[in-house]
């Protein structure tokens, strides 16, 4: 398994994607370079993407600056030291707060180390995260991409990912998760890199492709 940590990684995995499965190539030259988005191990790179679920970008990014500037440094033991008032100042929903609480518990405690996750198997991990209320599969396979590295994940629940699927393979609907994550088992092992190229593509104009990128 190859860890992400560079954009030399992510060429090197779109190389591989292409030749696993020609049929990207159409989208790969149809996008600009792939970003790496990668964000520090641990409990602020978790904390940042529980804190942008659900929200816009700049609401996200406005709690997070207030998060950073109430802890100094966000670790889990800062974000434990600061009393219910400050918390609340924050502009977390209660469900987040309470997420953060119980994630920044079992760090500290030593019950959950979130560096110790490149290289481990994926589906083992998202076991590991989401059996902390409020975490999800979501959450935690972007955690897998974009904080452990993960070459071979793939979010099949995310809405932009699921229209831009949808729409380079022609589909008149947007595909369901199943049949998103069904699609996406062609792109092992470097499913986190087919999900930056389907990321890129929805960033862009994302409109259907000239001569639609056949499904089979």
């Amino acid at each position: 398994m190859r860890i992400i940590r560079t954009a030399e990684d992510v060429e090197y995995g779109l190389a591989e994607l292409c030749r696993i499965d020609p049929r990207l190539r159409l989208l790969r030259s149809a996008v600009d370079a792939l970003p790496l988005r990668l964000l520090e191990p641990g409990f602020a790179g978790l904390a940042q993407i529980v804190v942008s679920q659900m929200v816009s970008r700049a609401s996200a990014d406005a709690i997070w600056g207030r998060l950073v500037r109430a802890t100094g440094v966000p670790t889990a033991q800062n974000y434990l030291s600061l009393d219910p008032i400050a918390v609340g100042r924050l502009g977390l929903s209660r469900a987040k707060a309470e997420t953060l609480r119980l994630v920044a518990e079992a760090v500290v405690a030593g019950e959950l180390d979130l560096g110790s996750f490149a290289g481990r198997d994926a589906e083992e991990v998202v076991g590991v995260l989401t059996s902390y209320r409020g975490v999800g599969p979501w959450t935690a396979e972007v955690y897998l991409m974009f904080c452990a590295g993960h070459p071979d994940v793939f979010p099949a629940g995310d809405v932009a990912l699921r229209i831009a699927v949808g729409r380079a393979f022609g589909h008149s609907d947007r595909p369901s998760t199943r049949a998103v994550a069904l699609m996406a088992e062609a792109w092992r092992p470097w499913r986190s890199v087919a999900a930056r190229l389907f990321w890129a593509y929805y960033a862009g104009d994302s409109a259907p492709l000239p001569g639609i990128i056949p499904s089979v």
